[in-house]
């Protein structure tokens, strides 16, 4: 017979309240709710601390800083794969689309080059072998400004696990890097550039976007409908842009660059993403709007760790506090970005949810994961 595994006297976030009460797993999912604070003599007694459902993380770079834990030095994939697995779930996070990028400039001095798909079929390899502890599907970051995205977007299929496309165009002076003095400082210190070779920089990925951009633009929307997965922006800027991103059919827009940009998001019914380090440190470390400036008008509906996973369960408790609710903070790291990609299966506590939890205290303004589910399964 399988065993209950029962959490007890514990402040549950439920999709919009909190409420004191027990939770049943069973085989995988949630099997019962219970209000009030006893504990059965077969239950783990949480002592008043919250249960939410497991994050959901949408945009994460952390694998990438696993394969490359220091400038010009590679990691093996696997043991990458391994332990940005378990670092995630140690944060909380039950859900993740890993980004990697495809679109690559294989010439020249600052080149990048190819990896997601040899990348995605060793993630896959070890999902199958069963050593995975959390669930992981593919985030593809169509890089527009790249030489190779065609080919690259080309090797994958539906069978690869991929829930999200983004269109990614990294063109200096527009989006993220419209000031060329931070792009300057950022790409010159990541690369080891000279001014001149900087400068040649600049023009070559201009000279990219003016003879390719909109033939990668096109098949990037192309090939999210082929591969069946939900269509994201980049760094918006101005309504311009979002009414192009609505007309591709974009559904989730990802970290929006000005207030303008995210209204016309919410004027387009489009779901608006920003960084949950933003909202920590407490302002973008690009000079771009801040994620609480977002919160404050009622324009922002989920956060992405993006490149601190820690943050992500931090960064919704902080939200949870400033809108003066905690269900409605915990829901932009679980039932928002789940139902935004289409997963209907996790993201509530909610009897007949899969069982993925994390149960989490705040200690000096900090929000500790003490322990996290994934599918019944304790993982961390």
């Amino acid at each position: 017979m399988t065993q209950d595994t029962i959490l007890a006297n514990a402040r549950l976030v439920l999709p919009d309240e909190v409420i004191t009460g027990h939770v049943v797993l069973r085989d995988g999912l949630i099997a019962e709710i219970g209000t009030g604070a006893a504990v059965p003599a077969d239950a783990l007694d949480c002592e008043g601390d919250f249960i939410a459902p497991g994050l959901i993380e949408l945009h994460t770079d952390n694998l990438e800083r696993h394969m490359s834990p220091r400038p010009k030095v590679s990691w093996p994939h696997a043991p990458a794969i391994l332990a940005h697995d378990r670092e995630l779930a140690g944060t909380g996070i039950t859900t993740v689309f890993d980004a990697m990028r495809v679109g690559s400039i294989p010439t020249g001095k600052g080149r990048y080059l190819k990896y997601a798909r040899e990348l995605s079929s060793e993630m896959l390899a070890l999902r199958a072998q069963g050593v995975l502890k959390i669930s992981h599907f593919l985030h593809l970051r169509a890089e527009i400004c790249s030489e190779t995205l065609t080919e690259e977007l080309a090797e994958f299929t539906a069978d690869d696990r991929v829930g999200i496309v983004s269109l990614m165009d990294h063109t200096p002076g527009q989006r993220q890097f419209r000031d060329i003095d931070k792009m300057k400082a950022y790409v010159m210190g990541k690369n080891n550039l000279t001014e001149n070779e900087f400068a040649q920089h600049v023009a070559k990925l201009q000279g990219l976007q003016n003879r390719l951009g909109a033939q990668h633009e096109a098949a990037a929307v192309a090939e999210a409908g082929r591969l069946g997965a939900v269509l994201a922006s980049h760094d918006d800027t101005t309504s311009d842009q979002v009414g192009v991103s609505a007309a591709h059919g974009v559904v989730v827009a990802e970290f929006p660059t000005t207030v303008e940009a995210a209204e016309a998001c919410r004027d387009k019914g489009i779901a608006i993403i920003m960084g949950a380090p933003n909202l920590v440190r407490g302002g973008s470390h690009s000079g771009n709007v801040a994620a609480s400036d977002l919160a404050e008008r009622d324009l922002l509906d989920i956060l992405s760790s993006d490149y601190v996973p820690a943050a992500l369960l931090l960064s919704a408790v902080q939200l949870g506090e400033m809108w003066g609710d905690m269900a409605r903070g915990i829901a932009t790291v679980t039932r928002t970005p789940a139902r935004s990609v289409g997963l209907k299966d996790r993201g509530d506590i909610a009897v007949g949810q899969r069982a993925d939890l994390v149960r989490f205290a705040r200690i000096d303004g900090m929000a500790a994961a003490r322990e996290v589910f994934s599918q019944g399964r304790q993982v961390a």
